[in-house]
């Protein structure tokens, strides 16, 4: 017995060691092809807020342009090997569900991805820009912004990130309610609590200005709406295929 939980160990960690080395070579090699055939489209079209606000973009050292495009590279990297890495991850978690569970694997992945990509849109294409003039016009009259662009890079990935984590919330109350933690009658009943937390994870999240706060907290809340209608409908579908088992 000790030898079979033994190779059990082992088998498991292989397992994990090929999710890793799998998702780190994605990853790597779309930074390469990223670097080398798109850094110049993709730098324009990270810059565009900016662009379009008419601030312009320094550099203060001789390797920060080099490290930008590096870095914005494997930021685009992250997101497109990102369907990739949650199959890798889910895939690791596969033998350990039930038959009748693993065929929610096909709408997770795919529905994680979406999730994300549209947070991270939504952060780009709405709250970064009113962040940002909202962030400068508080600065103070009479002075002229000279960000370098390592900084800007940075602001905005760290920016755009917490937006396609959060979005991930209807995924989440789903599993949970599979799980049966958590079910749309508690979710509506605590709503008030739901409220408070979303309000603090945005101030956490967001910059030190209202209009962040409120453009990252408002999705969310309507998120959670949404989760409980389909939370509401899951543990209605869970309950009869519960009870065709037991037919």
């Amino acid at each position: 017995m000790s030898n079979e939980k033994s190779m059990s160990l082992v088998g498991h960690l292989e397992e994990l060691r090929r999710v890793i080395i799998v998702s780190v070579i994605s990853i790597i090699g779309f930074t390469i092809v990223i670097y080398g055939v798109f850094r110049e489209h993709l730098l324009q079209f990270l810059l565009m807020p900016m662009e379009q606000m008419d601030i312009p973009l320094i550099y203060i050292s001789m390797t920060e342009g080099f490290i930008t495009q590096i870095k914005a590279s494997f930021f685009a990297a992250l997101i497109i090997s990102l369907p990739i890495i949650l199959w890798q991850l889910w895939s690791f978690i596969l033998p350990a569900l039930y038959q009748n569970e693993k065929k929610y694997l096909t709408l997770v992945v795919p529905g994680s991805f979406f999730l994300f990509i549209l947070g991270v849109a939504f952060a780009y294409y709405m709250v970064f820009p009113l962040a940002v003039a909202f962030l400068i016009g508080i600065s103070g009259e009479g002075l002229s912004p000279m960000i370098s662009i390592g900084k800007y890079l940075s602001f905005l990935i760290s920016f755009s990130l917490p937006f396609g984590i959060v979005f991930q919330l209807p995924l989440v109350i789903l599993l949970l309610t599979k799980l049966g933690i958590v079910n749309a009658e508690f979710l509506s009943k605590n709503r008030k609590y739901a409220l408070f937390a979303i309000v603090v994870i945005s101030a956490m999240l967001t910059p030190p200005d209202a209009i962040s706060l409120t453009l990252m907290a408002a999705p969310m809340l309507v998120l959670y709406e949404i989760s409980i209608i389909f939370s509401k409908i899951f543990s209605k579908k869970t309950e009869n295929e519960s009870e065709d088992i037991g037919q």
